[in-house]
Order: C-alpha cells, then structure tokens, then sequence
C-alpha cells in the first residue's frame, strides 16, 4: 500500500533531522579553554635545568609531533611553556640565510610582563652538527631537525602564490611579498614609490581571523578585537592599512607586537627588497644585503611604519592627516606611516606631515627573534 501524504511527509521530517544532527555534529566547534586547566598546569611540580640549553632543546623537540607547520613567515616556530609557577617562551627558527648550512637558531627566556623588569633565564644559541643537531634540508621548504634521537619535520609555510588582488594596490605602488604574521593576520607588504615608504595592506582575500570596531567619532579606523591591530580603511582604494599596534603589546613582545619581524623572506625576490629601502633611505647603500641584514652585524633595517598607540585618540592623527587640505594628494599615503624613532613617541606625526626627517632606523632583535645578526643574506629559493 502506497504510504499517505502525511506519512511521506513525517519521514521527509525524519531525514531532516536527522541529516541536520549529523552536519551539526560534523561542524568543528570551538575548543574550550577552563581555568581548571591552567591551574593545574601552573601549579604542576615539574623537573627541567633550564639553565641547561641542550637539555630545553632537547624537551622541547621531544615534545613536538613528528610533523609540524611553521606559520610565521620568517620561519619561526614559537612555543611557550610552565615550570614551577614561571612561564618560559622561546623560538626555533630555521633562518634563510644558514639553514641549508645544516643550523637552527634556538632561544628561549622568561616570560616578559609589563610589571616586572626584563631579567632570568635567558638563552639564545645556533645550533647545528657540533652539538649534535642535525639539519637536513627535504624540499625546498622542508626541514627535518633531529637531536637526541627525535627527528621532527618542519614544514615552512608556502605563500608563494599568495598576490594581492589589481585593485590592493595604487597607482605607482609594487608588491614586496605576502607575510603571515603570527598573530595569524595576513598581510601584503608593498613599497609605496611616490611617497617613498612602505605600507603594510589587511591580506582580506582570505577570512581575516578578528573582528574589528571602529575608534569612536571615525568609522575609518577600526580595531582589531583580538589583535589590537589599527587599520585605516584606505579613501581611494577598498583596502585597509596597517596604522597601529598596541604599545602594551610591543613592549611585552608579545604575538601581536605587528608584522615587522614576519617578512616574507623565503620569497623575495633578488635585490627587490634592498632596492626599495635604499630609495627610501639611501644612507643604507653599501651596507645592508638584500634582505636587510647590516653588514656590521648591529641587526636587519627595520620596517615599521605603523605607530605604537596607548589610546585609541592617538590614532585621530592619520585621518586629520589624510583629510588634510594642506597635504598635498602625492604625499596622501604618507598619512599612513610613521618614522622608525617616533613610532610610539608623544605627538608623534605621520611621514607627510614632516616630509625630510632622518629615515634611517635599525631593526633591533628583540625575545621573539634571537640568533645573531646576519653578514649578508642568503639567495632566494
């Protein structure tokens, strides 16, 4: 006997329901994160010289997986962990230029906080045959590491074919490379020809991992929730550009310090990038290698146009600066950069509006990026 209309449609009802428990129960859900947890790790009595670097390289690749993902653009794995009521944070980097020599840099130190002075456990070292550390290149990006019989893959992230959307970019404007920073913001680095700076671009070609609020009385500058990010939502362009991180943040050397230590260094592209920064600075000429690094070993010419705010007042100053009758349209994104030595000084003002100040500035290798200063650097891959 045929089923009834409304026995069809009870069963209809049935499936519904059931295929809509299923795709419920298939979507991730977010992982929750308990204060049981962090006490019980805090509070664990756990035994590790961490005066010791060979024995906290050694903990540390042990605890890794045999696989794992470098996000970071500038090849550093990050790790954090507890002892004894201390927390303890670190990196193990395969740097560009001595990787394919077979050395890792490995350095780790106490937590820093804005309440207590710099100090402790401290160690930065580079790594290779010599204290038993092997590095072994697979692939291009590819990396297996071992010490102490644990072998761990290290795959470096491939942006390389990562581009900016035509409309990202302005007139006279070239794309440097892609960063994937480790707040897990995406960026295009591009050098702005005309206005002679470089520009950190919102990469929103894919979900941008935060949410943003705009600065009160100016629906142009938003706010990154998660990150504390500042962008200006760029008045010529549908883009948004890097103005702002928060102070607390860069002091504290924390994820969310801004891209400038995540250049995208494995893809740059012959003398790209040095070009660039001696036509913003030609006092560099000579004496930085392609990718930045100082010759004399004092560090890597930093890129940091975007100013270290405290209040969100302190960003109104680019948006009176771009909506300026008195700044000339060629110097407009000028609004959108700062000077190396007043990025987080009291009245500071964007390059435009103090157009012939020293350009010069010199990226300092702050926790997050320990290892000793490059002599050069490496070719691209």
């Amino acid at each position: 006997m045929a089923p009834s209309s409304t026995h069809r449609l009870f069963l209809v009802a049935i499936f519904m329901a059931v295929a809509g428990h299923a795709l419920a129960q298939s979507a991730e859900q977010p992982r929750l994160e308990t204060n049981q947890s962090y006490v019980e790790e805090v509070t664990r009595t756990t035994t590790l010289d961490v005066q010791d670097p060979m024995a906290v390289f050694a903990f540390v690749l042990g605890a890794l997986a045999e696989r794992v993902q470098v996000y970071p653009t500038e090849n550093y794995y990050y790790f954090r962990f507890s002892l004894n009521g201390t927390r303890y944070a670190g990196d193990i980097r395969l740097e560009a230029l001595d990787r394919d020599q077979g050395k890792v840099h490995f350095g780790y130190y106490e937590e820093l906080a804005e309440w207590k002075p710099e100090g402790g456990v401290e160690a930065d070292l580079v790594l290779d045959m010599s204290r038993g550390v092997a590095v072994e290149r697979l692939e291009p990006l590819l990396y297996r590491v071992s010490y102490a019989g644990k072998n761990v893959i290290f795959a470096l992230n491939d942006v390389s074919q990562i581009k900016p959307p035509a409309n990202a970019l302005a007139p006279g404007e070239k794309f440097v490379g892609p960063i994937f920073d480790e707040s897990a913001t995406r960026f295009f680095l591009v050098y702005n020809q005309a206005a002679k700076i470089f520009l950190y671009i919102l990469d929103e070609s894919r979900p941008v991992a935060d949410g943003f609020v705009a600065v009160k009385h100016n629906d142009r500058i938003l706010i990154g929730k998660r990150t504390g990010f500042a962008f200006y939502r760029d008045q010529r362009l549908d883009r948004k550009i890097l103005i702002g991180a928060f102070w607390g943040n860069s002091e504290i050397n924390n994820y969310f310090d801004g891209p400038f230590d995540q250049l995208p260094e494995n893809f740059i592209e012959g003398q790209t990038l040095y070009d660039f920064i001696v036509d913003a600075d030609p006092s560099v000429k000579g004496k930085i290698g392609r990718l930045g690094h100082y010759f004399n070993g004092k560090g890597r010419y930093s890129i940091h146009p975007y100013m270290l705010y405290r209040k969100e007042a302190e960003l109104d100053i680019v948006h009176r600066c771009a909506t300026s009758k008195a700044i000339a349209p060629a110097l407009y994104y000028g609004c959108f950069a700062f000077d190396e030595d007043s990025v987080d000084a009291p009245n500071r003002r964007p390059v435009a509006m103090v157009r012939g100040s020293s350009r010069r500035a010199t990226r300092k290798r702050g926790p997050k990026e320990k290892g000793p200063a490059a002599f050069g650097d490496p070719a691209p891959l």
